[in-house]
């Protein structure tokens, strides 16, 4: 069986610190065997993660559309971002990867995406993350089931981890699959989902994470 987190972001995010290293440990000693790496507009995380684990890495991307993000897994190029959202979505499934809405209903996240959008690109959807560990509200959880079981889609339990802290407490156990997409698929449909949310004090954290990137950023031009 497969101890599994598709929703992971590392310091290749602009909003996490964690680094790989630290990443792989905490793996190890919570007994994650099957990870995906989704960084904010970027793969190269996840491409580098995957040359050091040792154990399976799906490269995924969390991509932000004109209209909100969407995360693309089993990804074998980066996806800009910027586009559309049925755009975005037709570039995912041209690479052969997985189409999958991050919290689609959490009310905090201004990047969450537009419900106009989610309509629009429903019948492409292979995944709803059904449980967010950083979802604020219960509601937002429950109102995504609602529209994976509504639209017969698969749902994923994720921790959405953007430190090690994180790493662990969110999981799914599923029976191991071939590598593919589609084996991912079928293996997903009998996944086992153990959720523990964590506190929304933790986006405080993320916040400030990304204000201080940017201000480093900053400092290294004016130096420069």
């Amino acid at each position: 069986m497969l101890k599994i987190d598709t929703h992971i972001h590392t310091s290749f995010s602009k909003d996490s610190e964690m680094s790989l290293e630290a990443l792989h440990q905490k793996c190890l000693k919570t007994g994650l065997n099957c990870i995906a790496i989704t960084d904010h507009n970027t793969i190269e995380g996840a491409l580098r993660f995957k040359s050091i684990a040792s154990f399976e890495v799906i490269v995924g991307e969390e991509i932000n559309t004109i209209q909100g993000e969407i995360t693309g897994l089993f990804l074998k190029e980066k996806i800009p971002a910027g586009l559309s959202a049925i755009d975005t979505v037709k570039n995912i499934k041209s690479q052969g990867g997985l189409v999958s809405i991050p919290h689609p209903f959490d009310i905090f996240r201004s990047s969450v995406i537009k419900l106009d959008a989610l309509y629009e690109v429903l019948p492409h959807v292979d995944i709803i993350e059904g449980f967010n560990a950083r979802n604020t509200f219960h509601f937002s959880n429950k109102k995504a089931e609602k529209l994976a079981k509504d639209h017969n889609i698969l749902t994923s339990g994720v921790s959405d981890a953007h430190t090690a802290y994180e790493v662990g407490r969110t999981y799914m156990e599923m029976p191991e699959f071939d590598g593919t997409a589609k084996g991912f698929l079928n293996s997903l449909n009998s996944r086992t989902i153990y959720a523990n949310k964590v506190s929304p004090l933790i986006h405080i954290l993320t916040t400030f994470t990304k204000t201080k990137k940017k201000f480093l950023i900053r400092w290294e031009k004016i130096k420069g």
